[in-house]
C-alpha cells in the first residue's frame, strides 16, 4: 500500500526544506525511508512511501516537512526523528479573529523583544518554538509541549509574562523535585 501526504511549503520556505544541494530533502528521504517531491511553482511538497513496515517514519517525515515549513530549521526539525519527540501547531487566530493588529499583538507577546519571550519558554519548557505566520508550531516532548503550549495560552489571553514565567519555574521546580524522590526511591531498593 502507497501511502501520500502533501504538505503546502511558503516560498520562502522552499529552499530550507531542499537544501544545499538538495541535502536536507536527502537526508529526510534516507533517514524516513521516503521519497519527497517538491513543486517550488504551487509549493507543494509531497511525502510518499510504500514500506507498510515503516509506517511511523512516513508520519515522522511528514511531521518533519511541515516542521521545516511552518520555520524550523532542519536541525530543530530532524528532533522528530526520535520516537518521543511531537509536533504541535497552534493558530493563532483562535485567539485574535479576524483582527490583523491583534494577531501581529500576540504574535509580538509571544516572541518578545529581541526575542526574549520565546526563547525563555524554550529554555523552562525545554520544547522548541517558531512563531511563522498566523501559527506557533512546537516540538518536544508530551510535558513539554504541554507546559509551552500553556504558555503560549496564556500570554495570547493576555497574562503577564511574569505569571507565565513563575507558572513554568513551577513546573520546572516540581519536575526537579519528582526525578529526585524517583532517585531516592530507586536508590533504596
Amino acid at each position: 500500500m502507497t501511502f501520500s501526504h502533501t504538505v503546502k511549503i511558503p516560498q520562502e520556505r522552499i529552499g530550507a526544506l531542499i537544501g544545499k544541494s538538495g541535502k536536507v530533502k536527502q537526508d529526510i528521504e534516507k533517514k524516513c525511508g521516503v521519497a519527497i517531491e517538491v513543486d517550488s511553482e504551487s509549493g507543494d511538497a509531497m511525502v510518499k512511501g510504500d514500506r507498510p513496515v515503516e509506517q511511523m517514519e512516513i508520519f515522522k517525515a511528514v511531521e518533519i516537512v511541515s516542521a521545516i515549513a511552518r520555520g524550523f530549521s532542519p536541525e530543530r526539525a530532524m528532533r522528530l526523528l526520535s520516537e518521543e519527540e511531537i509536533y504541535q501547531q497552534l493558530d493563532l487566530r483562535d485567539y485574535a479573529g479576524k483582527s490583523p493588529s491583534a494577531l501581529a499583538r500576540i504574535r509580538g507577546r509571544i516572541i518578545g523583544e529581541g526575542g526574549k519571550a520565546r526563547r525563555t519558554i524554550e529554555e523552562l519548557s525545554g520544547a522548541y518554538i517558531s512563531v511563522y505566520g498566523h501559527t506557533v508550531a512546537l516540538i518536544g516532548t508530551y510535558h513539554e509541549l504541554r507546559l509551552a503550549t500553556d504558555a503560549i495560552d496564556l500570554l495570547a489571553r493576555g497574562s503577564m509574562h511574569k505569571t507565565v514565567y513563575s507558572m513554568l519555574q513551577e513546573a520546572r521546580r516540581r519536575d526537579k523535585e519528582d526525578k529526585m524522590r524517583l532517585w531516592e526511591d530507586n536508590k533504596e531498593l
